[in-house]
């Protein structure tokens, strides 16, 4: 396996309303970081907070050139949060943690040394340290249903814990709550994805942001993410079958009504399934027309952004 040549880590760390966590946060981490044998920094996304984190991220860059602080106007979400950091990180490997503790920064070294084989290093917290109900068993129902449709099976794709090759992260573009699937989408071309058991801590601080209807959220953008690994360059595929197969079920009931009149001078008029064989053919051809405006956006979309639909890993030739 090819080995990747790390010179510099960048660490993201999304925060929101965390100023208890961050002085313990940042000393745990200075500690780890200090003992790699590369250069770094510390990339820490201010999300709206609306206690005193910014002024400690504020007072933090001021002492160590390492700590890098981008504030949002207001709270967008770890997405968003993430998305920033990956922007502004310069280095070869990127990391992603929690603010809240929970995530132990001594787990980095084994990241890194394991990204240098593999473009994705993803965190699994084996012995979470979470209420079952509230937070473990919704998570293990969202990871197995993420693992079945996306077909890249993880144990803990929530964990944010993860490891980033520059060159892959920064070419995923990430929108609504997507952060969680980055292993998935990044499979798709080609990215090589691997996981490793990490520590996992209780909250010490504050109290969590996530609740049960995360999983509603959840369930919502794994249908967009099993649409868009499918049929994001084919939309007809995906309208056109159940299209046709609804016109061709109104088309057969109109003919069946038309037999029984013809030969048997039925009424059909107040008949129910007169009135489903009109309703299926007019679906049938909407999602047919549908499948067919995605196809002319697809397109579109590509052709305007000179958008290639295929990703190179690297090209060998002689100039």
């Amino acid at each position: 396996m090819e080995e990747y040549e790390i010179k510099k880590v960048s660490v993201v760390i999304p925060v929101y309303n965390e100023e208890e966590s961050l002085p313990h946060l940042y000393r745990a981490l200075n500690e780890v970081l200090q003992t790699l044998p590369y250069r770094y920094e510390v990339i820490f996304i201010d999300d709206g907070s609306k206690d005193g984190s910014l002024r400690i991220l504020e007072e933090l860059h001021q002492k160590d050139p390492a700590v890098v602080v981008v504030s949002f106007r207001r709270n967008f979400g770890q997405t968003a949060a993430l998305s920033a950091g990956f922007h502004y990180a310069t280095g070869d490997v990127i990391i992603t943690m929690d603010a809240d503790l929970q995530n132990d920064p001594t787990d980095i070294p084994k990241l890194v040394e394991k990204a240098r084989y593999y473009d994705i290093v993803s965190g699994w917290r084996k012995n979470r340290k979470d209420p079952f109900l509230t937070r473990k068993l919704p998570s293990r129902v969202a990871n197995y249903l993420i693992s079945f449709v996306t077909g890249v099976r993880l144990h803990d794709y929530g964990c944010t814990l993860k490891a980033y090759r520059k060159e892959v992260i920064k070419n995923i573009k990430l929108y609504g709550e997507m952060h969680r699937f980055i292993p998935a989408i990044a499979s798709w071309v080609g990215a090589t994805v691997c996981e490793v058991e990490t520590t996992h801590h209780p909250r010490r601080f504050g109290s969590s942001k996530y609740g049960l209807s995360r999983t509603i959220r959840v369930l919502l953008d794994l249908i967009t993410v099993k649409f868009l690994q499918s049929f994001s360059t084919r939309p007809i595929h995906a309208f056109g079958p159940p299209g046709l197969f609804m016109t061709g079920g109104g088309f057969l009931i109109a003919l069946y009504l038309t037999y029984r009149k013809l030969l048997f001078n039925e009424s059909i008029g107040g008949r129910p399934l007169l009135l489903l064989s009109v309703l299926l053919m007019i679906l049938g051809v909407e999602l047919v027309v549908m499948g067919l405006l995605g196809e002319m956006l697809t397109r579109v979309y590509h052709e305007s952004q000179d958008k290639p639909i295929f990703v190179v890993k690297k090209i060998l030739r002689i100039d």
